[in-house]
């Protein structure tokens, strides 16, 4: 576990990184977010090599997940996430494009939400094994709020071209 006891709400958080290091990419950003004060991180999957879903040909990804408990409200957690992105020198080019680091929020406990500024649950998180792999790993009992239990999820989207890496991320 890192950071102070965090009695919040539990997140989910889906990495990904297709540019330059992109395993140092990953350990950073989970440094970084168990960095946060109002941030606890809690598990970390293992990683898995994809296959880029949608957008311009690109180099395959490395993705993983990220359990957490937190205090800050969505909208100042996808801010945080954002920064975090810019550190490693995101650049929102081209949709689904290649990209240095993404942050996504796929669950924040208790709150839906048709913001277009942040969907909860993630809208295609239910279809994209890149996501559901590595959360069934870091929670086998994980469930998706209005979707049912990610391993069932996972077994009605398919593998997607996801291997799991032999590398793996660590806790701060």
């Amino acid at each position: 576990m890192s950071g102070p006891c965090n009695p919040g709400v539990s997140i989910v958080l889906a990495l990904g990184s297709n540019l330059g290091d992109r395993l140092d990419t990953l350990q950073g950003a989970v440094d970084a977010l168990a960095a946060l004060p109002a941030v606890t991180v809690t598990a970390i999957s293992p990683v898995y090599e994809t296959v880029p879903v949608g957008g311009p040909a690109q180099p395959d990804y490395l993705n993983a997940v990220v359990l957490a408990r937190t205090t800050l409200p969505p909208l100042d957690l996808l801010k945080q996430a954002n920064e975090i992105e810019a550190d490693f020198d995101r650049a929102r080019v081209i949709r689904w494009g290649p990209r240095t680091l993404d942050i996504d929020i796929i669950t924040y406990e208790g709150v839906t939400s048709d913001d277009p500024r942040l969907t909860l649950p993630h809208p295609r998180a239910r279809d994209r094994a890149f996501v559901l792999a590595p959360w069934l790993d870091a929670d086998p009992a994980a469930k998706l709020p209005g979707y049912g239990k990610v391993a069932d999820l996972l077994d009605a989207a398919g593998d997607g071209g996801i291997r799991r890496a032999k590398e793996g991320l660590s806790l701060p």
